[in-house]
């Protein structure tokens, strides 16, 4: 077992003072020109230079909540359709349609539920979509509801 030298250590630890002898006993130096930093920001200048970034927007995209899709049964998939048809037939008189769609999130599951208030431009076919003179596109396999003045006398 080696034996250390304690007179060494305490050598060392002299040697180390003496190299601030000259300003160990010093007055804490106080500008007369400038003011006191605060302690918030002192500690600022100390804080972290972003080691997370993106964290905290990270922890609100969590937090962010979506609703999930509902099933729909056949009668109401049916009734979507009656209404969508009538829609389309009397598309020239330009009826003004409440339609509630299922929009889904773009970063995660789930999505959200959309009213929007239009009338029928055109309908796209191919790619299963109502286009609202607005410019509005609503996806016709995520529509939730239909409502207008036009359904009042047959629903």
């Amino acid at each position: 077992m080696p034996v250390t030298d304690k007179s060494a250590d305490i050598r060392r630890e002299v040697n180390m003072t003496d190299n601030y002898k000259d300003i160990i006993n010093l007055p804490h130096f106080v500008s007369k020109t400038r003011p006191r930093m605060t302690v918030y920001n002192r500690a600022a200048q100390f804080s972290p230079f972003a080691a997370l970034t993106g964290y905290e927007e990270a922890v609100r995209e969590t937090a962010r909540f979506t609703d999930e899709k509902a099933e729909l049964d056949e009668y109401h998939i049916a009734m979507i359709n009656d209404k969508l048809n009538i829609a389309l037939e009397k598309k020239d008189k330009n009826p003004v349609l409440h339609i509630t769609f299922f929009k889904p999130d773009s970063r995660k599951k789930g999505g959200e539920y959309l009213t929007v208030t239009g009338i029928i431009k055109q309908t796209d076919e191919v790619n299963r979509t109502l286009v609202l003179k607005d410019g509005t596109i609503v996806p016709i396999n995520l529509i939730y509801d239909i409502n207008g003045e036009i359904f009042e006398d047959i629903y």
